[in-house]
């Protein structure tokens, strides 16, 4: 099978190599337009620079500064992003949080260094080391025959629907978070479930792992805590559907082809 190259190596150049190369210029709202998405050109990189890895054999920053209020947010970017760059931002939106929250020993409390050939950090006082975080997620498209069952979350927009998802819990397999986030949810038992694909997310740091699932009812019954209403749609009548770069619509989108008259 051949392996697809991506431009965006995760290999960090490493303390001797010289600090210049592409950059990524992260405001306090949002990221600046480059050349080419959010690349700027190869060049020099500010003292504070955050190596992030290797662009087209170049390396690569991302670097914090004020910004301007109109640079546009880090959503909208994943959005219309060609896939490289969307990874590439994916991965320095995680590498950021990790560094602004691990700042501090989570052992000893004393300050932590940013070590050049990965990303780790190292205490001074214990040597203990944090890596960035991953939170691996479930989020599940229940059907029914035709039938897809979505729902709204409370801080979604007012007519938007989506999938149901979650965190998996200590000592849990993908597939039980699955079945336990869906009865949790919305009240419904599952069948078969099925692996479709999996998805960075970095608000923060979540890998949204993608699955197909069969109800065994259709009885909704919704927790009315995250989930403010749910129900079964029709592939002919469908709400505001999630974005189309997220896993959510990947997996709304995948159904709706399987179903559709040849």
């Amino acid at each position: 099978m051949t392996m697809l190259s991506s431009p965006f190596v995760r290999e960090l150049p490493g303390a001797q190599t010289p600090r210049r190369g592409y950059w990524i210029r992260f405001g306090e709202s949002g990221i600046a337009p480059g050349e080419d998405g959010i690349l700027q050109p190869p060049g020099e990189w500010p003292a504070h620079a955050m190596a992030l890895g290797m662009w087209h054999d170049l390396p690569i920053a991302m670097v914090h500064e004020p910004g301007d209020a109109d640079w546009p947010p880090a959503r909208e970017w994943l959005a219309r992003l060609p896939g490289p760059q969307a990874d590439l931002l994916a991965t320095a939106l995680q590498v950021d949080a990790w560094a602004r929250d691990h700042r501090f020993c989570g052992r000893c409390g004393s300050p932590m260094n940013r070590l050049a050939h990965e990303f780790a950090m190292q205490c001074e006082a214990c040597s203990h080391r944090s890596y960035p975080r991953i939170s691996p997620c479930i989020i599940t498209l229940v059907t029914h025959g035709q039938d897809l069952l979505l729902a709204r979350n409370s801080r979604f927009p007012a007519r938007r629907y989506s999938t149901l998802a979650g965190f998996i819990e200590p000592g849990e397999s993908a597939e039980n978070a699955v079945r336990r986030e869906v009865y949790e949810e919305v009240g419904i038992e599952i069948g078969r479930v099925r692996f479709f694909r999996s998805q960075s997310w970095p608000f923060p740091h979540s890998l949204m792992l993608g699955f197909f699932a069969e109800a065994a009812s259709r009885r909704i019954r919704i927790d009315g805590v995250e989930i403010a209403d749910a129900a079964w749609f029709t592939p002919r009548h469908l709400p505001e559907l999630p974005p189309r770069h997220s896993i959510s619509r990947q997996l709304i989108e995948t159904h709706l082809s399987a179903v559709s008259p040849r």
